[in-house]
Order: C-alpha cells, then structure tokens, then sequence
C-alpha cells in the first residue's frame, strides 16, 4: 500500500520532509551527532566533500575518508529530534518516494553516536571514552512504537523492579546495542557501560538549580543498580532512542560517549574540545581501517 501524502513528506524537489536529503545523499555508515557545528568537526578530516546540506538544526556532510564513504549529520538534542532523524534516514533508503512504497529489499545502515555524557560512577575519570552496551530510556519514545520481542527485556523488568518508580510515572525501557559495532570498537583506551537516556538536562538528570526534582536520589539510586555484572555508567539524552529506533529499523547502532562529567565526584572536563576531537578521530579510525 502506497503511504499517505501526510504520512512520507516529501519537500517540492522531492527530499524527505526535515532532513532535506535525497537518497542518493547519505552513505549506508552514519554517524550522529547532536550539535551541528560538531557536524565539520567530524567532516574536516575527511579527504573530500560530496553533499553539505542543511535544514533546521539537521546539518548533514557526506564524503570520502580513506577510501570509504560516510555521512555525518546533527539531530539536535533529545529523542523528539531522535525519532524525525531515524525514520527520515530509513525512508531514504527502505522507501521507493517515486511509488510511495517500501522496498521489497531492505538496506541495512549502520549508525555511531559521537556525543558527551555525564558519568554517575565515581570511578569513570572525566575525558574517559565509553560505548554503551546497552541504554535504558526514561523518556518515553518507544512506548509509542511496537517493540516485540526486539528489546533487553531481562534489562528493562529488572531494573522497574529495583527502581519502583511507578509513582512518579516512570517506566523505562531497554535496547541493546549492536554486538558487531561493540566489538570493532573493543580496545583498552575505552570502556563499556550501560547508558540511561532522559527527557531533558536538568531535573530529568537530578540537577537542580532553583527547582527541586521530585527523585531526590536519582543517580545514586541509578548507579547501585547492577544487572549480569554490569552497571549503569552515564547519563544523556539521546541514545535509548538511537538503539530503539534502529533495532526496531533492522539497522545496526552503537553510541560512543565523550565523558565530560562525573556527577558522583562533580567534577568537569577541563579540556572538553580536545576529548571529543579525540573521540571523533578515534571513531574515524575505527569506521576507515
């Protein structure tokens, strides 16, 4: 069946919708990134440029690097922009826009996240890279959606359990993610952990400025958590949505976090730029070897 004119949204010159993109302009490897300056960040160390485009807060670069073809784009902050950016890169490549219809041949992308975080172990240093092995979202996204059997539900009912925070209209839910990605970033310079994602940067991450946030033990409750011998590490907004939307895609996802903060210690990077511009080329070497 054909999709509704107000379901695929197709610009006048026949891009999708908010990403202004074409088909033919992104590559099957895509990183992600939330700010879209970080978007030449990551594209300056390419050897050359084929697509600069850019609406709204989405910015995206495809071009060459050693060879191999990739494409870099910001979301912006947060899963709302999470849940526009992943199914407009799908429909550019599962969606056939001239008949409206999906593919009978699926592709099957591959997503890394370079993004910051904020650790809630004492013992994860700032400038510290981690890969989140599996990420829980507090936020809500993928309530919306039929899951199946596609996420950790061994992860998500246990940690409702610990938690109990019914009362205060929180269900969360668990994604893993992809095995192949964690084990081509596998090395000694970075760890591993499991990755909360929330709605927002300050109460939803137990800050508080002049408001009080109604879970006054928030991360000391999420950091004693453990489930098969792993904790929660760090906290951010983007990444449950990331490994949802991607596992439900049939896509391939990994999130790589910059750990600019330690909330247990309160400490904060004092060479923020630097840690990232290392996890970018890091990341690059990784993807292009």
């Amino acid at each position: 069946m054909a999709l509704g004119h107000s379901e695929l949204i197709l610009n006048p010159d026949g891009s999708i919708y908010h990403l202004n993109l074409h088909p033919e302009d992104i590559s099957d490897t895509i990183i992600t990134v939330g700010d879209p300056d970080r978007v030449s960040s990551v594209s300056k160390y390419f050897d050359s440029l084929e697509i600069e485009k850019g609406k709204r807060e989405f910015l995206a670069h495809t071009g060459y690097l050693n060879g191999k073809r990739l494409t870099v784009i910001s979301t912006g902050i947060g899963t709302d922009n999470i849940d526009i950016v992943f199914n407009e890169l799908d429909a550019l490549v599962n969606v056939d826009f001239s008949s409206r219809r999906i593919k009978t041949n699926l592709t099957q992308l591959n997503f890394i996240r370079i993004g910051t975080s904020g650790a809630i172990q004492e013992n994860i240093p700032v400038d510290t890279f981690l890969a989140s092995t599996s990420a829980i979202g507090m936020e809500g996204l993928l309530h919306f959606y039929e899951t199946g059997p596609e996420g950790n539900h061994g992860l998500q009912e246990a940690l409702n359990e610990f938690l109990g925070w019914n009362a205060h209209h929180i269900t969360a839910y668990a994604f893993d993610a992809d095995q192949s990605l964690l084990d081509r970033f596998n090395e000694n310079r970075i760890r591993f952990g499991i990755t909360v994602t929330n709605s927002g940067f300050y109460g939803p991450q137990g800050r508080s400025i002049r408001l009080t946030p109604q879970i006054r033990d928030f991360n000391s409750k999420l950091a004693s958590f453990t489930y098969q011998n792993q904790q929660i590490t760090n906290l951010e907004m983007e990444t449950a949505g990331i490994y949802g939307l991607a596992k439900l895609h049939g896509h391939r996802a990994i999130s790589l976090n910059a750990i600019l903060a330690n909330r247990a210690t309160g400490e904060f990077s004092k060479s923020a730029f630097r840690t990232v511009d290392n996890l970018i080329k890091f990341t690059l070497e990784k993807l292009t070897v």
